[in-house]
């Protein structure tokens, strides 16, 4: 099993470096919090460093925490840097997303990275959502692995969100773009959204559905956050023409050929689930969905990756095989 494990994580890192080498960081500004954010919830268990650019969100067995921007936005880049709790996670989950929940609590926009927590020894899931005017009841998801430990090391997470698409990047590298379409009408986010980043207890669904809890034995969790970026127009904005202006020659707003072919190996090697091949769910797809009938093979009906699959623990019982088989000396006749 260690073996195995080692095995993998090798792998994860040089396609990691694979991936990661062609696309260069972006140039943002970064800010610190009191510039830009407020304590959503949790107290004690938010900590901001001295000088505001770090934030630790801390779950306890009492209560989880959050912050959120202090303006709402109409469009924009938003990013940070993540590190995310180590060890034993199953049930934890880490938020960074956009929403209009608080204001239109019935027809609400989101756009989300959900971090979801695993056993130890298991890793993180990471899932993305797009919710628009309320849509939750056929909402767009894809779920993916990592090609490195996010609990290692701090690796920027970003959503672009504009008029005319929504881009999802880890450390510069885009992994999901939804083009938006006539057809969409208002499932495309259009209302005004302020960012939240949270950890809280997702028992009821995190970890296999559910299956495993939060161990609070092994808390508290801890998720840290650095390098802020608040980027576009605020929705108290007249007008928005000179930050859509820069939104729009802004490097991480266009898809190049090397960045549409780092996102291809990237879907390719790490996304286990898709709605756009979910035909169980949805026999008639969404518009923004572009088939290819080779890539169609490698999907169930379902939605999820016949090929793409986490590395499978050996069970109790081939390790105590295998412990057994160590420990037999030479026979003595």
């Amino acid at each position: 099993m260690l073996m195995g494990t080692c095995m993998f994580f090798l792998r994860a890192f040089v396609a990691a470096t694979f991936f990661f080498a062609f696309v260069s960081a972006f140039d943002v500004p970064t800010l610190a919090f009191e510039d830009g954010f407020s304590k959503l919830f949790g107290e004690d268990n938010l900590v901001i460093s001295p000088d505001g650019k770090n934030v630790s969100l801390i779950l306890n067995r009492y209560t989880g925490s959050g912050f959120i921007s202090s303006e709402a936005y109409q469009s924009g880049f938003f990013s940070a840097s993540i590190k995310l709790p180590k060890g034993h996670s199953a049930g934890v989950v880490v938020a960074f997303y956009l929403s209009n929940g608080d204001v239109y609590e019935k027809t609400h926009d989101e756009l989300d990275f959900e971090f979801l927590g695993n056993r130890r020894g298991r890793e993180w899931r990471i899932q993305t959502n797009v919710y628009g005017n309320g849509s939750t009841d056929h909402g767009r998801e894809e779920r993916y692995l990592l090609p490195f430990d996010p609990s290692e090391a701090f690796h920027r997470y970003s959503i672009l969100w504009t008029a005319n698409h929504i881009i999802f990047y880890i450390d510069n590298v885009p992994i999901r773009e939804v083009i938006r379409h006539e057809a969409m009408g208002l499932d495309y986010p259009s209302k005004p959204m302020y960012l939240y980043a949270t950890i809280w207890d997702g028992s009821a669904w995190a970890t296999e559905n559910g299956k495993y809890k939060v161990s609070y034995k092994y808390s508290p969790f801890t998720a840290e956050f650095t390098d802020l970026v608040l980027v576009g127009c605020q929705s108290s904005a007249t007008d928005c023409t000179g930050p859509d202006f820069e939104l729009a020659t802004a490097d991480f707003n266009i898809m190049t050929l090397p960045k549409r072919s780092a996102m291809r190996r990237f879907r390719e090697r790490y996304m286990t689930y898709t709605v756009c091949y979910d035909f169980i769910r949805y026999p008639n797809t969404f518009p923004e969905c572009e088939h290819d009938s080779s890539e169609r093979q490698t999907f169930w009906d379902w939605g999820e990756s016949k090929i793409v699959m986490p590395p499978k623990p050996r069970s109790t019982r081939s390790k105590r095989k295998a412990r057994n088989a160590r420990n037999v000396g030479p026979r003595v006749t």
